[in-house]
């Protein structure tokens, strides 16, 4: 049997009348759970001091705090668990420890696994504000819900009178149903009155391109109605508070999704009626300063949005599909430029070799990679270290990734002929010190750099390889010839992201011997290391991993390597000398943050597949 918490106060300096109380009676129906509730049951689990609890209990009990739930006042305290391994007693920690003392399940609401349409509509909103009870999960035959007061049930057979469902109680954060209670209601109700007033004026469905045209031509959507804006708004914040880096706003045959890119991977996150997601759609156009009526044609916009954190930056950009437009929100946070190189996932010894490559007062440096591997924010957080007011910083990209104050940015627009080469050369014109060029593509574009290098800069481009090696044999085919490489390339950086494992849930392994081998092959490392696995948890939303970090393959021109540039050599005679002269490739890079706890193999194996690099 369950032991309930005591509905008498005893004193903390009394423990013979504290465990007296501790078995004397149990909750009442629809008790709800006090202050010195809870304070007396962590004392008697010698979670919490009783002398401290005490002090604490007297001036708690003003009529203010009667009304806020007691596991987020003593939440606030910031006490440390007696017990070990002495974690500090926060909101997460005390209501899994309330729902180990009822005995029932807990749950940490994650909103990109609710299914928010067929939860809203197993109560009304009112009857779940009167409880604060969210459910989290319906099924055929039952339905989850989650509270914070585990003795308030006189709404458990009422429901399941309503509903013909079974209800299954699990204990959730407080603030969390409180909150989620109001977005998911909220939500839910902005898109049902968008459906009723399509359904009202009569749309026709989108399902085809022709359609699409057609309804913009006329008019019928409204990317300013209140429920429209509301939805783009809880939108936003949803991704900033998930940490997406990408939001995809996909058009089906008769319904929208939504899925948000987290560390690498993208997630489903909610489904909407198309007429709702091309309003949606619309409305994200509005602000990004976007030609709402054409949908014919590719776009490309630009928001800036400030948060409680600062702000940030979504580059917008659209695409006509089968069944309409759909557009992609890439989420920028100017916060990531802050960071030194060991931050973006540098060792002691690459952060050497990359600060040494950018010291240089002349010559070009690539970053090789495939899109989403991380080149943008290794560029940009190195131009806002070297900016300073004695240098020239000037950037020509398509399109700009983010504005920095501290750099002179140009947007490439081919409309007008302004092209990478014609940015490159307007800026040879600007008295620049440092240039980035977004992509080096063709052979103009490259003749330029090469010409702003000889000319004394230092210039950083991009360019799209599988490796470092592999740049030189492409901008070879492009028409750069070897003596100009020679005499201009300091160094190529290629690299990629893997995902990070969880400091919080992480536990010790022992890595697969075969693994291993197979991992470092043909090198022979020892297999003595850190290694961990995931687990995962509140923090990492039981992914086991939290945020990226890079993998960096470092080939520095040597005399001996410069030699080896002619126009017969490829790269694979120049990737083998490059080893022999000190380069570690991305495999072996990987490995070594497997090493050192800070990933997984399978997660350098998808990064680096195994037959991308060639020895």
């Amino acid at each position: 049997m369950v032991q309930a918490f005591k509905s008498d106060a005893p004193r903390y300096d009394n423990k013979e009348a504290m465990e007296h109380a501790r078995h004397k009676s149990t909750f009442t129906a629809d008790r709800k759970l006090t202050l010195r509730d809870v304070l007396d049951e962590l004392v008697a689990d010698e979670r919490v001091d009783a002398k401290v609890a005490e002090q604490f209990m007297l001036p708690a009990r003003s009529a203010t705090t009667l009304e806020i739930h007691p596991l987020v006042l003593i939440a606030e305290q910031e006490w440390q668990d007696k017990q070990p391994p002495h974690k500090t007693l926060n909101l997460e920690v005390l209501t899994q420890w309330l729902a180990d003392k009822v005995d029932l399940e807990y749950v940490h609401i994650d909103p990109l696994k609710v299914d928010v349409t067929a939860v809203t509509s197993v109560m009304a909103p009112g009857y779940a504000n009167r409880y604060r009870i969210l459910p989290v999960k319906v099924e055929h035959t039952r339905v989850v819900v989650a509270t914070a007061e585990p003795y308030v049930r006189s709404w458990e057979s009422e429901l399941e009178h309503i509903t013909g469902l079974k209800i299954d109680r699990v204990i959730a954060n407080p603030l969390d149903v409180v909150r989620y209670l109001g977005e998911f209601y909220s939500v839910s109700r902005s898109i049902r009155k968008v459906t009723a007033q399509e359904d009202r004026t009569g749309a026709p469905d989108i399902t085809n391109l022709e359609q699409l045209i057609e309804l913009g031509r006329s008019g019928q959507l409204d990317a300013d109605d209140k429920h429209i804006v509301h939805i783009v708004d809880w939108l936003l914040q949803y991704a900033f508070d998930q940490r997406a880096s990408d939001i995809h706003i996909e058009p089906r045959r008769e319904i929208g999704n939504i899925r948000f890119r987290i560390d690498g991977l993208l997630h489903h996150v909610y489904e909407m009626p198309m007429p709702v997601m091309i309003a949606v759609t619309s409305r994200f156009k509005v602000l990004g300063r976007m030609d709402v009526v054409e949908r014919r044609r590719p776009q490309d916009g630009r928001i800036k949005t400030k948060t409680p954190h600062g702000e940030i930056e979504l580059r917008l950009s659209t695409m006509p599909t089968a069944f309409g437009e759909k557009l992609v929100a890439r989420i920028f946070n100017p916060e990531v430029l802050v960071k030194d190189y060991r931050a973006l996932g540098f060792s002691d010894k690459e952060a050497g070799i990359w600060d040494s490559l950018v010291s240089h007062p002349h010559g070009i440096v690539l970053v090789t990679g495939p899109t989403g591997s991380g080149k943008t924010t290794t560029l940009y957080s190195t131009l806002k270290q070297l900016a300073s007011p004695d240098l020239n910083v000037c950037t020509v990209e398509d399109p700009i990734e983010m504005v920095v104050p501290a750099f002179n940015q140009m947007q490439v627009q081919h409309n007008i002929g302004l092209n990478f080469a014609a940015g490159v050369r307007t800026l040879l014109r600007q008295d620049p010190d440092i240039i980035m060029v977004g992509e080096i593509r063709d052979r103009e574009t490259a003749d330029m750099a090469i010409q702003a290098a000889l000319t004394g800069h230092l210039v950083l481009s991009t360019l799209h390889t599988n490796d470092s090696a592999s740049a030189i044999p492409r901008l070879r085919e492009i028409g750069v010839p070897a003596y100009l490489l020679n005499a201009t390339l300091l160094g190529v950086v290629a690299q990629r992201l893997v995902r990070t494992l969880c400091p919080h849930c992480k536990e010790k392994t022992v890595v697969d011997e075969e693994d291993w081998r197979t991992l470092t092959a043909p090198w022979k490392v020892r297999e003595e290391g850190n290694f961990y696995r995931p687990v995962g948890c509140v923090e990492c939303r039981n992914t086991g991993f939290y945020g990226r970090t890079g993998v960096y393959e470092m080939l520095t021109m040597t005399p001996e390597l410069r030699g080896a540039i002619t126009p017969e050599s490829d790269a694979r005679e120049i990737r083998s000398l490059a080893v022999k002269q000190g380069m570690t490739p991305l495999r072996l890079s990987g490995a070594q943050k497997v090493h050192r706890g800070l990933t997984t193999i399978d997660e350098v194996w998808r990064a680096v597949p195994p037959d991308q690099e060639l020895y």
